[in-house]
């Protein structure tokens, strides 16, 4: 008799069971992980966000804390090389974090800056909220200028824009 060379088709039906045993496993902690990684680079654009309205603040006083994201960031895409800041473009953020919307999120949350007006404008608040609810975030983030970022644990769509925003729980 002859060897035969190859698999059966059983030996190949048990790999593909294997395989997708495995998969059934790793993807929906692959999930979770992307989640968390979307949740804490949100959390990161709420600080950085704060920063900048603090040096906002102190470096254009009569205005206040910026009335909006792009106020802090560079007035193209291109940035701000060559270009001195303004009171309307200061150059404190990215753009990507400055246009960071619903169109455009950064890391599944986009992010929105309401200035409470004023002359100048006395208190702001920062929220992000995921692009998605449920798959590229969980939890809703919002700060003030008293500067701890602060959590729902539930998604709320649109972010937290009010003075709302202090009776959520703080990060800690």
């Amino acid at each position: 008799m002859r060897k035969q060379k190859g698999f059966s088709l059983i030996e190949l039906l048990i790999v593909v069971a294997i395989i997708l045993i495995i998969a059934a496993i790793a993807i929906p902690n692959l999930l979770r992980a992307r989640i968390a990684a979307n949740e804490s680079s949100a959390a990161s654009s709420v600080r950085t966000s704060n920063t900048a309205q603090i040096s906002y603040q102190s470096t254009y006083p009569t205005f206040g804390y910026a009335a909006s994201m792009p106020v802090m960031g560079p007035p193209a895409v291109t940035g701000c090389s060559g270009i001195l800041p303004t009171a309307a473009a200061a150059c404190l953020i990215d753009w990507v974090l400055a246009n960071s919307t619903v169109a455009a999120p950064k890391s599944g949350y986009y992010l929105i800056d309401t200035a409470f007006p004023g002359a100048p404008n006395q208190s702001y608040v920062i929220g992000g909220a995921a692009a998605a609810a449920n798959q590229t975030g969980v939890r809703t983030f919002c700060s003030t200028e008293e500067g701890v970022i602060r959590f729902s644990a539930v998604p709320i769509v649109p972010p937290v824009t009010t003075a709302g925003c202090v009776a959520l729980v703080a990060l800690q």
